[in-house]
């Protein structure tokens, strides 16, 4: 599975920590991006816009993103057409994300958990996958209708 974790000036040493923790699992191809060859994003939404796309273009199969909260880059991210993009800072939820909203990405705020639980935040989300036969498959089109609603090309 191929991986981007990245994060802004206040998220930015979680996702490094999140990418080498990450990086021993050798099921996974792990990209830390919080920073482009210019350096650093100017604003977490460019951050997020930067590395959803991706997500979408297919460079990532998933990502995690951090900030102070967690909210911006979640917000952010959930502009770019086609991205599900979920907060999460207990391991139900990060498996839920998965499970239940087939989310391309996960977001935590730096400020609010620590790297342990963060790691176990990482390894619900990663570890769980989406039935698209199964009972959420109905609410995920709904949410993907929703959005085409809206960002019609």
């Amino acid at each position: 599975m191929k991986i981007a974790v990245a994060g802004d000036s206040a998220g930015e040493s979680l996702a490094r920590a999140l990418a080498e923790y990450l990086s021993q699992n050798p099921n996974y191809e792990v990209t830390e991006a919080s920073r482009t060859e210019a350096g650093p994003d100017a604003f977490y939404a460019n951050l997020s816009d930067r590395v959803a796309s991706a997500v979408k273009a297919g460079t990532y199969d998933r990502a995690i993103l951090c900030c102070g909260t967690g909210i911006g880059v979640c917000l952010a991210a959930n502009k770019v057409p086609g991205i599900r993009a979920a907060q999460t800072h207990d391991t139900y939820s990060a498996g839920k994300a998965a499970t239940s909203n087939n989310a391309h990405i996960i977001t935590m705020g730096a400020r609010v958990v620590g790297t342990e639980l963060a790691k176990d935040i990482a390894d619900a989300f990663l570890s769980a996958a989406f039935d698209p036969q199964g009972k959420s498959a109905g609410n995920v089109q709904a949410i993907d209708a929703v959005d085409a609603k809206y960002h019609t090309a």
